[in-house]
């Protein structure tokens, strides 16, 4: 008679101490979710302030360079207009993805399916990669905006040297980074330097976090199976 007390009130332990275990576990997946769900959150005003700036400094570009086009472009310096359309142009579609990432991250719940959350992770990390190569492409035309014909005409050996160093250091260093952004380099250095900031770590410690998220369901499965049995 006593072994069965003792069995059964063994069992009972085991059920409650299962039950404590679940509960905190979505305790736990709760707290989880809020958090990444604040993460996501302070990525909008930096989003929408940089939009806002960029929409304000394609708009002037825009206006400024169609009426080159139009009007002056036989007197106009062509180093400028080519260098100035090259850049207002990178920043447009730089603009677009940032207008896409907002997008994403009003979209992204984190109390729906959370494969459908990472889906929406995924698609920011990667952009916040291409937005990155994209402006780092813009890097050559800041040492050649400035050029004129006179300073070609009029200049010396060591300008041009100068000038051809400055412009192709430039270059290497923005198709090297547009080559190199990658997320298997995430923890490089360089890498570490670039994305330090709003633009990256809420993205990916947001998916950590939904990582937890599955291993806590995981467990709780696995608890409740346990505790069928």
């Amino acid at each position: 008679m006593e072994d069965i007390e003792i069995i059964n009130l063994w069992k009972s332990y085991d059920k409650k101490l299962n039950e404590n275990l679940l509960l905190n576990r979505k305790n736990a997946e709760e707290i989880t979710k809020m958090k990444a769900q604040s993460l996501l959150s302070s990525m909008k005003p930096l989003k929408i302030f940089t939009i806002l700036f960029g929409i304000i400094w394609v708009g002037l570009g825009a206006i400024v360079l169609s009426n080159i086009y139009l009007y002056d472009f036989v007197e106009a310096n062509k180093f400028f207009l080519f260098s100035a359309t090259i850049q207002i142009g990178l920043t447009a579609i730089a603009l677009f993805i940032y207008l896409y990432q907002l997008i994403l991250i009003y979209q992204a719940d984190v109390s729906e399916a959370i494969l459908e959350t990472q889906e929406k992770l995924a698609g920011l990390k990667s952009s916040t990669l291409w937005v990155a190569r994209i402006l780092f492409l813009q890097l050559p035309v800041w040492t050649t905006f400035y050029w004129n014909e006179s300073m070609l005409e009029n200049g010396n050996a060591f300008l041009y040297i100068v000038q051809a160093i400055v412009t192709l250091s430039f270059t290497f260093v923005a198709v090297w980074l547009f080559r190199n952004i990658k997320y298997e380099n995430r923890d490089k250095r360089w890498f570490r330097i670039i994305f330090n900031g709003k633009e990256w770590t809420p993205v990916i410690n947001s998916m950590e976090l939904l990582s937890q998220i599955d291993e806590y369901r995981i467990e709780n499965k696995t608890t409740k199976e346990n505790a069928g049995t």
